[in-house]
């Protein structure tokens, strides 16, 4: 390397999905639950509740709101983080259309 290029950091742009970018499987799926599971997690947080009290709240035991609350995601399903979402009161919309070259096949995007 002359020191020209010394200074220059190389980089590679993401495509969007942390999980596409390290070539795991079902890239979207994660990316769509962890989304999700974040809102769970900033709807949570807001409430300021102790860990048993959401416990309680989301029909779960302790450890696994520990686990939640530290962004461990990938322990719940898709199907068990939107029942946490309707255990908080938020309506869930889903929205099926054609598939776009390009685009993710699952998507989160959440109302103000």
């Amino acid at each position: 390397m002359n020191k020209k290029d010394q200074g220059k950091i190389v980089y590679e742009e993401s495509c969007g999905n942390v999980y596409a970018d390290l070539g795991l499987k079902d890239a979207d799926e994660l990316l769509a639950r962890s989304q999700i599971g974040f809102h769970v997690y900033a709807i949570l947080k807001d409430k300021n509740l102790k860990q048993r009290e959401i416990a309680s709240l989301l029909g779960i035991a302790q450890p696994e709101v520990s686990h939640l609350m530290n962004g461990h995601f990938s322990r719940f399903t898709t199907d068990k983080l939107l029942d946490f979402l309707k255990r908080l009161d938020r309506k869930v919309t889903i929205r099926i259309s054609p598939h776009k070259p390009g685009e993710p096949y699952q998507e989160v995007k959440v109302a103000a």
